[in-house]
């Protein structure tokens, strides 16, 4: 393990840096075989100094930061590398009683903490954590100078999510101090814990509904890959609920490839299902059909979703692709204007929908053959 610096040696795209600032030798030794072993790459510095110097040199994508170090505070430490790269994600460690301290720490900018001894599995969990809210930060970022609508939402990100932090950190605290055995205490932090996660998912689709196509992150997508994927996620989620759905494919074999970012699809088809799945609050059949329409050469990919649910009203229809219209009692409204950014903005395909009142819904997706950030 490199315990001096990460140096320019196993610099492979998309590993992850962690630097462990802890004047614990062991301590720091051990978490830092453990993570490297989950694929990380580790540096480890015993003083604040050293953190900042390494930090300078190579920053890395998160820090694990002890409160108490040889010559400064865990505080001081925090501040000047937040100075330097405001990018860096931190998770504090802490010894017994420390809890208290950590929230001060938590509302200067650290994301998470964690009390010693530490458990690998809850410190994996807390690292992989702590690394998908920096990197929704560090997109909220590179989404500002868009349109007064684009600029906003980043805005709305930032004032929203950090409070969302906090509010789960403190949480955190709290429940590790309760009695879960007290039934109505249980529910409220159960209560709380799905608001939290919630708002943490209107944030995200507010972003999701604004975030810029890359090119290159445009590769031959198997549309019938996506669809069994997505059913199944889809089925997991609602494994739970009473009501039961039948699901049935009819995927045309064999079935060309498109170019697509596959996140991209893939969500957009996850929303399309999810839809389906909520629209049959007392049960219903769901089914997804794919096909080849070879006119206009070089030929499209059409995807079917139906349901047996209610329908659509006439009067709503109009309003079905604009964003924030809904009409679920917890909806966001984004779900659908998301699946028109993606197919029709992003991917030069076509959506549109069949829908009567009683008989159900059928959203149809069209996907070009050809590479759509090369269309007109």
């Amino acid at each position: 393990m490199c315990a001096a610096c990460f140096g320019m040696e196993g610099m492979e795209t998309g590993v992850r840096k962690i630097l462990i600032v802890d004047d614990n030798p062991e301590f720091a030794r051990m978490a830092g075989r453990f993570l490297e072993h989950q694929g990380f790459r580790i540096a480890i510095a015993d003083s604040g100094y050293k953190a900042v110097e390494k930090i300078q040199a190579e920053p890395p994508d998160l820090v694990l930061l002890d409160l108490k170090l040889p010559d400064v505070t865990g505080m001081e430490v925090l501040k000047r590398i937040k100075e330097i790269n405001d990018d860096i994600a931190f998770i504090i460690i802490t010894g017994y009683g420390g809890e208290q301290v950590a929230i001060d720490f938590m509302k200067a900018g650290a994301l998470d903490f964690l009390s010693k001894p530490i458990d690998n599995d809850i410190l994996l969990k807390t690292i992989k954590n702590a690394l998908k809210i920096r990197d929704a930060q560090v997109e909220d970022k590179q989404l500002k100078g868009y349109s007064t609508l684009e600029k906003f939402f980043p805005f709305l990100a930032h004032e929203i999510r950090n409070p969302l932090h906090a509010i789960g950190g403190a949480l955190a605290i709290i429940q590790r101090r309760s009695d879960l055995k007290d039934d109505l205490l249980a529910q409220s932090m159960k209560i709380i814990q799905e608001e939290i996660h919630h708002l943490n998912e209107f944030v995200q689709e507010c972003l999701d509904f604004v975030r810029p196509p890359v090119k290159r992150h445009y590769v031959e997508v198997d549309v019938n890959e996506v669809v069994a994927i997505v059913i199944s996620i889809a089925s997991h989620m609602f494994q739970e609920s009473p009501q039961k759905v039948k699901v049935t494919t009819h995927l045309a074999h064999p079935l060309p490839k498109v170019q697509a970012n596959y996140e991209e699809v893939k969500q957009a088809f996850l929303n399309l299902v999810k839809n389906g799945f909520e629209a049959m609050e007392e049960g219903g059949e769901f089914t997804v059909t794919t096909t080849f329409k070879p006119d206009p050469n070089p030929g499209w990919v059409e995807i079917a979703f139906s349901d047996s649910g209610p329908g659509i009203r006439e009067e709503n229809k109009k309003y079905l692709f604009s964003p924030f219209f809904t009409t679920k009692l917890r909806g966001t409204g984004l779900g659908l204007p998301i699946c028109h950014r993606i197919i029709v903005e992003r991917h030069k395909g076509r959506i549109h929908f069949e829908s009567e009142e009683g008989k159900g819904t059928t959203m149809k997706v069209e996907l070009p053959i050809g590479h759509p950030m090369e269309m007109p």
